[in-house]
């Protein structure tokens, strides 16, 4: 009874053998795996980017709530300044003295509403600043997502090279793959 099917072990040491000395082999795989390792750092560049852009998106939303909040107390004041108008003007009216309070207490009010009004102003500047270098980080974080899917890219055909050992598509791996890098490089150095 036979124990199996003969494998040609001897076949199969050359093959293997004569891929490892295949200097084209070695090639493809040396730039696919330097193409690998820069694109899990662009990755991680996109990623760190888009988080900080969040962040900072975030930090924006919250000195845009302060801002209005500082607009809200800025038209109370108004308001209580108004009223503290209309009541002397009601006194003003009926022929009597206003209470000496009103002159000074529409005079507060007035400059309680000035450094109010300043005070929203910088929380307005400061979610403008939070928000524009947030969208420079998204910016930077499509480019980085770019480079990633042009070194991707240059992987698979990379592979595609390696199965077919065809130096054309190796080429182009090559081509994309430098479009990628290129790419990472002026937007890391930005």
């Amino acid at each position: 009874m036979p124990e199996g099917p003969e494998i040609d072990t001897d076949a199969v040491r050359d093959s293997i053998h004569e891929a490892h000395s295949n200097p084209f082999m070695k090639r493809v795989a040396l730039t696919t795996a330097m193409l690998a390792a820069l694109g899990a750092v662009a990755a991680l560049r996109a990623g760190d980017t888009v988080n900080e852009a969040l962040v900072l998106k975030t930090e924006a939303g919250r000195f845009q709530a302060e801002a209005s909040d500082q607009w809200a107390f800025y038209q109370a004041k108004g308001i209580k300044g108004h009223v503290e108008e209309a009541s002397r003007a009601a006194w003003q009216a009926a022929g009597k003295t206003p209470p000496s309070g009103i002159d000074a207490a529409i005079q507060r009010y007035t400059s309680e509403q000035k450094e109010i009004e300043k005070a929203a102003h910088e929380k307005e500047h400061e979610r403008d600043v939070a928000s524009m270098k947030a969208d420079q980080l998204l910016a930077h974080h499509h480019h980085f997502a770019s480079s990633v899917a042009f070194v991707q890219v240059a992987i698979a055909l990379g592979a595609v090279a390696a199965l077919t050992q065809n130096r054309l598509i190796w080429f182009g791996s090559l081509g994309l793959g430098i479009v990628g890098a290129t790419l990472f490089a002026i937007t890391f150095l930005q």
